[in-house]
């Protein structure tokens, strides 16, 4: 019998924020006892540290380079209605390819692939949608930082009262209880995303004109914006109808945000440093995959196309191969890991990075950079100049990788809400 998928993203999730990555808040015990149950890798990747690259390379399987709308760091709600910034209909997803395979799907929450009437999830392959089109918003008014009203029932716009988190746990559980075997649910939290909002601050929210990113907030109040999300994923697996042959991901869109904690890396939300990149992967199945279990395969978000493809008996649009590569092998057995060689590419600060084996090399505006991640994770150690044989060949590949992709556009745009001060670089 073909599994069911339930696919969960974070939002700007720190790689140690939760317990079973060393994270000490206790704010996970869900996701703790689903890696306790389950796979944790140490080794997995965002496809990028900023959320909308990695969301079309989530939905294609394939570098977020090879579509236009990728390449703004990120989409901007100011781009509504712009047909170049959008996840082309015609596109294969990864929802439209298990629909075309007798699955049901379903997106609840966060979108950010583009507005209508060029990109919507209906015309993804999405058979239901509730949630939110822009990138940010607020959790109580569901505003996005333009002040638009962003909540959606399909192609329509609805109010309602609640704690967005909570809203998106129970629309997710609602779809499950009535959802029949095989199916899809992509559910994309906002949390922890700015604004710093738990469910005791709608006061605060009201307060708020306009979304601002250094606007309030604490340690305390992300934490518990972790709590919150991960006490809804508690209520989902509650309910799952055939949860032994469910397979459950958990992982998050890019690297930690303003108050995360991402040890022992550095770097956060659009750095390609470590912080920036490592996430959280977490996988529960309990038909196929023991629980206890720790593998350091390097992975990368676009690989769950491939994986989960893979696992429903599906294959890719042979028009649009895939540039994922399948994890099934190793959700069977932890050990059957594989070599394979990671890279990254973004306008902000000029920044590029490949990951091959225990080295990585780095570059942005302040120079370049060979780390040995076996040894220094913290990224502080240079070895350009100790090992010139060794950077020379990471920079050839980088550079091979990057003939095999479309060039940046000149138009792309950077659209962040830090100052260069609250990134950390490497020195």
């Amino acid at each position: 019998m073909r599994p069911s998928f339930v696919f969960i993203l974070a939002d700007d999730l720190g790689y140690a924020d939760l317990g079973c990555y060393g994270g000490r808040s206790g704010c996970s015990p869900v996701l703790d006892r689903m890696a306790a149950e389950g796979l944790r890798f140490t080794e997995g990747y965002a496809n990028s540290s900023v959320c909308s690259p990695t969301r079309f390379a989530l939905a294609t399987g394939r570098w977020q380079h090879r579509l236009r709308g990728g390449a703004d760091e990120p989409i901007s709600g100011k781009m509504r209605g712009n047909p170049v910034l959008a996840l082309p209909p015609a596109h294969p997803t990864l929802a439209s390819l298990l629909r075309d395979a007798g699955y049901g799907t379903a997106l609840v929450g966060k979108w950010h692939l583009g507005y209508p009437p060029h990109a919507h999830p209906l015309n993804s392959g999405y058979q239901e949608f509730f949630g939110s089109l822009s990138g940010g918003f607020d959790y109580f008014t569901h505003h996005d930082t333009a002040g638009v009203h962003d909540l959606w029932e399909g192609e329509r716009e609805i109010h309602r009262q609640g704690y967005m988190t909570d809203l998106l746990t129970d629309r997710a559980v609602e779809f499950v209880r009535r959802a029949k075997v095989p199916f899809l649910l992509s559910l994309h939290y906002n949390a922890p995303h700015w604004p710093w909002e738990t469910r005791g601050d709608e006061t605060e929210a009201r307060r708020i004109e306009k979304l601002a990113h250094t606007d309030g907030g604490s340690v305390a109040t992300y934490q518990k914006m972790i709590h919150h999300m991960d006490e809804g994923i508690g209520k989902l697996l509650a309910v799952l109808p055939d949860p032994k042959n469910t397979i459950v991901v958990f992982t998050s869109d890019n690297g930690g945000e303003r108050y995360s904690d991402t040890w022992p890396h550095v770097g956060k939300k659009m750095d390609l440093l470590e912080g920036g990149i490592r996430v959280p992967y977490i996988v529960r199945w309990p038909a196929m995959v023991k629980p206890g279990g720790v593998t350091a395969q390097h992975a990368i978000t676009m690989d769950w196309v491939a994986t989960l493809l893979e696992a429903a008996g599906a294959k890719a649009h042979p028009d649009y191969p895939l540039d994922g590569l399948s994890l099934l092998k190793v959700l069977e057995d932890p050990r059957a890991t594989f070599a394979r060689d990671l890279y990254w590419r973004m306008k902000h600060r000029a920044q590029r990075a490949v990951r091959s084996g225990d080295w990585k090399y780095f570059a942005s505006e302040d120079g370049e950079f060979l780390f040995n991640l076996a040894v220094d994770s913290r990224e502080r150690a240079n070895y350009a100049k100790r090992e010139p044989r060794r950077l020379a060949e990471l920079q050839a590949k980088y550079e091979a990788w990057e003939r095999s992709i479309p060039p940046i556009p000149a138009d792309a745009a950077v659209n962040i809400p830090y100052t260069r001060a609250e990134l950390a670089h490497p020195g």
